[in-house]
């Protein structure tokens, strides 16, 4: 590989050729701050708050885009340099809402931040132009709050990479907003709910839709039993909020706090995702060994669904019938749970807590009904319950750990990787690999279909049949797989795809990720690992060998893929208009 010799402050560090230097500086332990820009995906020198000194450029260059030369000197902290951002800053302010206090995002805002770092302050220094926006609250899922737009486009290049594409930048010069197309709202165009523009804006201009009030509500009603699912994914992130770092398990503490909150019960999503699992394989084996509708499609991320029926109505039906972990969990607690609790189920909340914005879409889909009513009644984010727990005064990080109640806290290793891309097509193979073998196989671990890349392949010989899968991780590698599928050049029996890049640890609803992490560490990965060391370390890793799962199915739903599981734990799909 070509190096770059280059000094940055006075150090001296070499980097790879095509480096720019926004790299060279973090190589050489430089933080320069950033807004527009996020690696791989906003790479566009827009919002000029990483400009720097360098020889051999005409004064101040982006460092997000600039590259390194041989010799090149670099400074990054020269009173020019400070004062041009701190202008630049301060313009940036002169149009923005400041309601920081009552603000989602204050004290995890990159502009603010950077305002607190340069000494900014709200003086009305540019004073001048104060445009008006009206939120946009159309979506079941977010709110759109342009005041508070610094116009860094990065939630467009979101949504570019989510190939939707559904939001841009409308007019120009001082007008210049973003929105959809034809001032539509959002809940009129093909969005899918995804939420990864959340995630990567800087401000608060976009947040999920808060129902926290509805949760403390229910938990404050004397004739409501309150019952609480938590995702995988969720345990493996909410201690990013609360200060701990990346990677840190946190099953124990979140079951204490939601305890302490006053739900009934605290139950596990992963019950859910065993059963999806038994279903879901079922159900692969049947088209398989009946000539079904091949590659069959996992159906559990709500986001990927959306997008089936809005871009790819015609191959619904590649689509496995399996309800997702969520909404299996929920049909479970309005039916099995309550019948065998002697409860009506009119009087159960079922809240679940999810890393994912589309599962607030996902409760309001038709046949999500199992006992005449909503599944799930109110589904918040990981983001969310941590400002639950916050609102009630509860240490997280001093919480001991505590253990999900049973029998519906019951979980194999197959249920926890659920939250990470490939864990969905690991956990249907271990299963579908011991029922058409008809034996144990002791082999639990199919590493090829694991990582953060967008699309995985691999070909298994499972009970002397050559099984080809994909796993398709964020929505660009979807649009590939399922162009294949519809023209028939598809080689695969069964596919995986996730919404989100990374899949569920990733997903719209998980603590906001700042450009600074994003853009050099790869923390998907290190959530992924918590789920990953957690399925490992189980004693069960199957979802067929979850004693509770057995029971169950003995005890009510008869066997795996009988009428009445279909009746319960399944649904359908619906062609969907792109706009209205």
């Amino acid at each position: 590989m070509d190096m770059v010799n280059v000094k940055v402050n006075g150090i001296a560090v070499s980097v790879p050729k095509g480096s720019t230097i926004l790299e060279a500086a973090h190589a050489a332990g430089v933080e320069i701050p950033t807004l527009c820009y996020l690696k791989d995906m906003n790479e566009i020198g827009a919002c000029r708050i990483c400009v720097v000194e360098a020889t051999g450029a005409r004064g101040l260059v982006t460092a997000c885009v600039y590259p390194v030369a041989e010799g090149m000197e670099i400074q990054t902290n020269t009173d020019k340099v400070r004062a041009a951002r701190k202008t630049t800053l301060e313009l940036i302010l002169s149009t923005h809402e400041k309601k920081c206090l009552s603000c989602v995002r204050s004290t995890n805002c990159e502009l603010q931040k950077l305002c607190l770092d340069y000494g900014v302050e709200d003086n009305g220094k540019y004073d001048g132009f104060h445009p008006e926006y009206a939120l946009d609250e159309s979506s079941p899922h977010m709110i759109r709050d342009n005041n508070k737009c610094i116009l860094c486009r990065r939630c467009v290049a979101a949504c570019q990479q989510q190939f939707v594409s559904v939001i841009g930048a409308n007019d120009r010069g001082i007008d210049t907003h973003i929105a959809c197309a034809f001032e539509k709202p959002l809940g009129d165009v093909p969005c899918v709910s995804c939420g990864q523009c959340i995630n990567v804006c800087p401000t608060g201009a976009l947040r999920e839709k808060d129902n926290t009030a509805e949760v403390f509500e229910a938990l404050s009603d004397p004739d409501k039993i309150v019952l609480v699912q938590t995702a995988p994914a969720v345990r493996a992130a909410i201690g990013e909020e609360f200060g701990l770092p990346i990677g840190t398990p946190c099953e124990g503490k979140m079951v204490a706090a939601l305890r302490r909150l006053g739900f009934d019960k605290v139950f596990d999503t992963d019950f859910g995702a065993d059963m999806t699992i038994v279903e879901e394989a079922t159900e692969l084996v049947h088209r398989v060994k009946n000539g079904g509708v091949l590659p069959m499609i996992t159906s559990c991320s709500p986001g990927w669904v959306k997008f089936a029926e809005l871009y790819y109505p015609d191959q619904l039906a590649n689509l496995s019938t399996c309800k997702s972990p969520q909404q299996m969990f929920g049909a479970i607690l309005k039916t099995y749970y309550a019948e065998k609790n002697g409860i009506d189920p009119r009087n159960i909340v079922s809240v679940s807590v999810m890393p994912c914005t589309a599962k607030k879409f996902e409760i309001t889909r038709e046949d999500e009904d199992a006992a005449g009513m909503p599944d799930v009644d109110i589904s918040i984010t990981t983001r969310e319950l941590a400002r639950m727990i916050r609102r009630a005064g509860l240490n997280f990080t001093a919480l001991p750990d505590e253990e999900f109640d049973m029998p519906l806290g019951a979980d194999t290793g197959a249920a926890v990787i659920f939250g990470a891309t490939g864990g969905v097509m690991e956990a249907a193979l271990r299963t579908a690999n011991d029922v058409l073998t008809g034996k144990d196989n002791g082999s639990v671990d199919f590493t090829e279909v694991r990582g953060m890349e967008g699309l995985k392949e691999a070909t298994y010989n499972i009970a002397g049949l050559e099984v080809k899968v994909a796993v398709a991780s964020g929505l660009t590698a979807a649009n590939h797989v399922m162009s294949m599928i519809k023209d028939g050049t598809a080689p695969w029996t069964f596919v995986e795809i996730m919404c989100c890049p990374g899949g569920c640890i990733n997903g719209g609803g998980q603590p906001i990720v700042p450009a600074v992490v994003r853009n050099f560490e790869d923390y998907r990965a290190k959530r992924a690992k918590v789920l990953y060391d957690m399925d490992r370390d189980m004693p069960l890793r199957k979802s067929h060998q979850n004693p509770m799962v057995v029971e169950i199915y003995k005890d009510y739903f008869g066997s795996f893929g009988s009428h009445k599981a279909h009746e319960v734990l399944h649904t359908h799909y619906t062609a969907r208009k792109k706009f209205r």
